[in-house]
């Protein structure tokens, strides 16, 4: 089948930035589409997410760029590959490190122009552009450690940086209109299919992203071949293909065992998983070919039904950064790696995007105000690597790691946050209400008019939103499709102040009308403290409790609960009452719970561990 040129998150172009030929060629069988309303269209103005972005930009990524320019040799390494001289330091895929802080700082400056931030990725790409080799080859620890040596072991992350590399090109063009990364990066590219492909070489990537990373590059140059290049290392797995230097090749660890249009079970490296997957989704999007579909929905099962944890983080052993066999979710040695709960958020994204179902967002909602967001803290200059569910008082963020993908993560994540609130269908005709957050979002439109909505909330403190039209070409038809929350048992929906009878379809409100400015919905969603228990299976849950209200998790720590942490117990006829508190953890609904043994307090999960050391825990025994 032919395939289809279609815009990925954070790849929506103008003309221009860069050549968009998708939505005037795709075929009429594919106008059902949906696409991501993306981040460059959204302007995120709200009491929860706008503090963590100006964070972000003053905070995260000032660290991220101390420690590479300053700290540790990532930048350095570039400039000994450069020059041809030097030693290399570090971890062999350290260059991601200095990719994944450039895509984020190139996000940033997309929302927020900052020309301190703008030459300081001006500096970054000339250096990375000098590093490459004349045919093409960029890594920086081949180049200073024996160019002789590289593609001799699958797991040295060769590819895996390339990808970083691609996806940091795509971003800096977005921010900049410079092609100069792209430029490197597309050489790169070339480079690796002079020596894989049909007829040359095999090669399975130790760790998956140059996937996905293809699949955007497509989406932007529109050259078939890099999804063809895609779909080949996809189909690579499951053949024996794989192996390293030192003949340890895990299959199961790699994703390697069988191929990947027959897997059922998630298995191996959690952080590797997630690429695989979203690089799966995205050749289901933009090839029309549904050989992946069931397999992406037997693996969803598996790892939401018997492998996830109630943050929506997933991986529970250090062993293996992963999985190990089903229901085994500890919480005191739990993993839930920080890049994981990223990934399931870039997964479930695309999910939802290929389905149209809400449960899939229900998932990423999870995953994002829980996994992922505990993982750096309320100040924006520690991070978490591995996120427990328990703790002595002895597990603290940090402000680098010798293995740093997971605050160079969380600094690309971030600033793109408003390309998962709402989603649009490849015609223009429907638009999907995934995230409540408050923004201003253009949704494209056929003819080019302003059509944009306006979101107030105060999620997710309140479960109450307000969209309203504020633009619009005279009368616009349009289905706008709201998200009903998995967790939301009940919910009231008016339009114009009316109440409004709607029907729901794979979890939406639908609402289907013609629209003109100043046109509202309000939507009103139940948002009442609920007691949570574990499948029976998970031992280590077992006799225990959890607490939930609306999306978020919610944890005991003892700087709370002093006296009465050791004698806590909640059951289901606990009497719980929430209050916002302005002034704690910069703002939160705190839940007290009256219990026999006193009150106890409870905070969101993604806050703990901000103040002084102390015990924390999820799950709550039951009395």
């Amino acid at each position: 089948m032919k395939p289809i040129l279609l815009p990925l998150v954070a790849c929506l172009l103008t003309a221009s930035a860069c050549t968009d030929r998708g939505a005037e060629s795709a075929p009429q069988a594919q106008q059902d589409i949906i696409l991501p309303v993306d981040f460059s269209r959204v302007s995120i103005r709200d009491g929860f997410w706008s503090p963590r972005l100006e964070k972000l930009s003053d905070s995260t990524l000032p660290v991220c760029i101390d420690q590479i320019e300053n700290r540790t040799g990532r930048i350095r390494n570039f400039e000994n590959a450069a020059k041809g001289s030097g030693k290399h330091s570090g971890i062999f895929f350290d260059d991601s490190d200095v990719y994944k802080a450039l895509e984020g700082i190139s996000y940033s400056l997309i929302n927020n122009p900052d020309p301190m931030l703008r030459r300081t990725a001006d500096q970054w790409v000339a250096k990375i552009a000098a590093a490459q080799q004349p045919d093409g080859y960029i890594n920086t620890y081949y180049t200073l450690t024996g160019l002789d040596k590289r593609w001799t072991d699958m797991d040295k992350h060769e590819m895996y940086c390339a990808g970083h590399m691609i996806e940091a090109g795509i971003a800096y063009l977005l921010a900049t209109g410079d092609r100069t990364l792209l430029e490197v990066s597309t050489r790169m590219v070339g480079h690796m299919m002079n020596e894989f492909g049909p007829g040359k070489r095999h090669w399975v990537p130790g760790h998956e992203e140059i996937e996905l990373a293809l699949a955007k590059l497509y989406s932007v140059t529109g050259e078939p071949k890099y999804l063809e290049f895609a779909r080949w290392l996809l189909e690579e797995r499951g053949h024996g293909y794989g192996r390293n230097e030192e003949g340890t090749w895990n299959a199961a660890y790699y994703q390697d065992s069988i191929p990947v249009s027959r897997m059922t079970d998630i298995t191996g490296h959690a952080v590797r998983c997630m690429y695989l997957f979203c690089g799966m989704a995205d050749m289901s999007m933009l090839s029309g070919d549904t050989v992946y579909r069931a397999a992406l929905d037997r693996v969803w099962d598996d790892v939401v039904q018997r492998n996830m944890y109630i943050t929506g983080g997933i991986g529970s052993s250090h062993q293996n950064e992963g999985f190990t066999e089903d229901y085994d979710l500890p919480n005191l040695e739990a993993y839930c790696e920080t890049c994981a709960s990223v990934g399931m958020v870039l997964w479930n994204a695309r999910m939802n995007r290929l389905k149209g179902d809400a449960k899939y967002a229900d998932v990423m909602e999870r995953a994002l105000y829980n996994g992922a967001l505990a993982g750096i803290s309320l100040d924006g200059k520690r991070f978490f690597y591995v996120n427990p569910l328990e703790s002595k008082g002895d597990h603290h963020r940090k402000a680098w790691y010798g293995c740093a993908c997971c605050p160079s993560q969380l600094s690309r994540f971030l600033p793109s946050i408003g390309s998962y609130i709402y989603s649009h269908s490849l015609d223009s005709d429907t638009v999907w209400v995934n995230l409540y957050l408050g923004s201003n979002a253009a949704i494209p439109t056929q003819d080019g008019s302003r059509f944009v909505l306006t979101q107030t909330t105060r999620y997710p403190w309140e479960g109450n939103a307000r969209i309203t039209v504020s633009e619009a070409p005279g009368k616009i038809r349009k289905e706008l499709r709201l998200r009903i929350p998995g967790w939301c048992k009940n919910h009231t929906l008016w339009v114009n102040g009316e109440l409004f009878d709607h029907p729901t379809d794979k979890g939406y409100a639908v609402v289907n009308r013609s629209w003109k400015k100043g046109d509202r919905i309000d939507l009103s969603l139940a948002m009442p403290t609920e007691v949570v228990a574990a499948d029976p299976r998970v031992k280590a849950d077992s006799g225990k409790l959890a607490v939930q209200r609306g999306p978020l998790v919610y944890c005991m720590e003892e700087a709370d609960n002093a006296q009465t942490y050791d004698r806590a117990g909640i059951n289901s006829q606990t009497r719980f009452t929430d209050k916002f508190m302005p002034d704690l953890l910069g703002g939160v609904a705190e839940i007290t719970a009256e219990t026999p043994a006193g009150p106890l307090h409870l905070i969101p999960y993604y806050a703990w561990d901000n103040r002084e050391a102390g015990r924390m825990k999820v799950w709550i025994d039951e009395k």
